[in-house]
């Protein structure tokens, strides 16, 4: 079992890895993983180039006032599989920042939901801007929530 840790990763740090190099890293457990994945319980289960799989099994802390999971969870675990997806594709020395993203609340998510899988896959990634669309699904592959991202690519 890999031990995850929380934190960041310095600038200096990430200059000297490739975006999939860092992407693996936090996955492996070889780099911290954000502080926000500690505080909402997501992993970074699986990568490679161009597609990240961000998974978290909901509980009663992550409801809303009806009961449900509140959609800024599913937001958030959508920006970060597709933003690490286009992360994945970067050059040593690159980095990349939500410019703006759209997501799709398709079915209510609950605890009962039991585990989820956030997936990003890069649709299209060039020297200023990356695109990447995200699928968040249940144990049985039913499609809970999706969504689109732009990326602003930029020297670190």
């Amino acid at each position: 079992m890999v031990v995850k840790t929380f934190g960041t990763v310095s600038a200096e740090e990430q200059k000297q890895l490739s975006g999939l190099e860092f992407v693996r890293g936090l996955a492996t457990g070889a780099l911290p993983l954000n502080t926000i994945a500690q505080t909402l319980g997501y992993d970074v289960a699986e990568v490679e180039s161009g597609r990240v799989v961000v998974t978290l099994t909901p509980t009663d802390a992550h409801l809303n006032p009806a009961g449900t999971v509140h959609g800024g969870l599913t937001a958030t675990l959508l920006d970060s599989c597709m933003g690490l997806a286009v992360q994945s594709m970067l050059d040593k020395g690159t980095g990349q920042t939500t410019l703006e993203f759209k997501i799709s609340l398709v079915r209510p998510i609950t605890p009962e939901t039991g585990q989820i899988r956030a997936e990003g896959k890069v649709l299209n990634c060039g020297r200023r801007i990356g695109t990447a669309e995200g699928r968040v699904v249940d144990g049985n592959g039913r499609l809970l929530a999706h969504g689109t991202t732009t990326c602003f690519i930029f020297p670190s």
